[in-house]
């Protein structure tokens, strides 16, 4: 039984051990700290539990500090753990910091870690500063002076300014203000055909007008890729505005004969009205005619000739009508 209890507590003794170096090899990194040795780099064990404490990731840090030292770049670890700290991608800025440096291209951690933190990829930034990068803008179009309209693409070649990149506007800004410059370029041009001859014109008076300034880019280059005729604006323009005129003037004319329209119905209705005055006067005279009998003013034979002549009147009226009824055979 004695045997057993020493066997028992051997055992439960070893348990506790491994447990005690599982826990503490966890937590420790010690395998980290070997590297770092290994690699040149003097590393402290209580840094890297200082890490673990402050709830950093000790790889985050020690594997972009052994790659900077490999690189002959001075940065050191509370550098690269409050940037950590401070949300920034610490392995990202150890990468553009070496490709700067392998391109010979001046760049401090400071400068990179406010770059990273700004929000832009600082890496991308160094490598397009090695590698100038080309934006093509859509066809922007202009109109010439004689009317004509002329539309053009432009290729932009930008390098990236390591010294606006916080800050500084981005590729839509370029794109925008090169359009501006080629529209306002086209419509000062005399006529489209001065466009055509030499395209360079327009890259010549856009690069000239620093497009750049407050931008995150150096603008290197802008070429016309193509050059395309468009519509005849003026001419549009003109048949619109004569269109406009002829509506204008088919309704003056349509109010003027509306108005003569209105002025004719009114002469209609004053005739009307002087036949009806004319009628109200001839219904009159037979009643005169009978107050001229009863008075003795007018005698019997006085209405007798009174209707011969008017027998006689209709008898001309008629003939006259008859005759010019009749055709007209004289020149046949």
């Amino acid at each position: 039984m004695i045997i057993d209890a020493a066997a028992i507590t051997l055992i439960i003794a070893i348990v506790v051990i491994f447990l005690i170096l599982a826990v503490f090899f966890t937590f420790v990194p010690v395998a980290l700290w070997i590297s770092a040795l290994a690699a040149g780099v003097r590393v402290s064990i209580f840094t890297l539990i200082g890490m673990r404490l402050r709830r950093v990731i000790p790889s985050r840090i020690v594997n972009p500090l052994i790659k900077a030292h490999k690189a002959g770049i001075e940065v050191s670890i509370n550098q690269l753990e409050s940037h950590y700290l401070a949300g920034g991608n610490v392995d990202r800025v150890v990468n553009a910091l070496i490709a700067a440096h392998r391109a010979n291209i001046e760049l401090s951690f400071e400068r990179a870690a406010a770059i990273d933190l700004a929000g832009r990829d600082v890496l991308e930034a160094v490598q397009m500063s090695v590698n100038p990068k080309v934006i093509e803008t859509p066809f922007i179009a202009g109109v010439a002076m004689n009317g004509i309209e002329v539309k053009a693409k432009a290729r932009i070649t930008v390098r990236a300014n390591l010294d606006r990149l916080v800050g500084g506007a981005g590729e839509e800004t370029i794109v925008a203000r090169v359009g501006e410059g080629i529209v306002s370029t086209l419509g000062s041009s005399v006529s489209h055909s001065k466009v055509l001859e030499n395209p360079d014109l327009i890259s010549q008076t856009v690069l000239s007008k620093g497009l750049d300034s407050g931008t995150a880019f150096e603008i290197l280059s802008i070429d016309i890729a193509d050059v395309d005729i468009g519509k005849n604006i003026g001419a549009e323009l003109q048949i619109e505005q004569a269109q406009a005129d002829k509506n204008i003037a088919q309704a003056k004319a349509e109010e003027r004969r509306a108005m003569a329209v209105a002025s004719e119905q009114e002469m209609v209705a004053k005739v009307q009205e002087m036949k009806a005055k004319v009628v109200e006067a001839e219904a009159e005279v037979p009643m005169a005619m009978a107050e001229a009998l009863r008075s003795g003013n007018f005698g019997i034979m006085d209405y007798m000739n009174y209707k011969n002549i008017q027998a006689d009147t209709s008898m001309r009226e008629s003939i006259s009508k008859a005759s010019d009824d009749k055709p007209d055979t004289t020149n046949k």
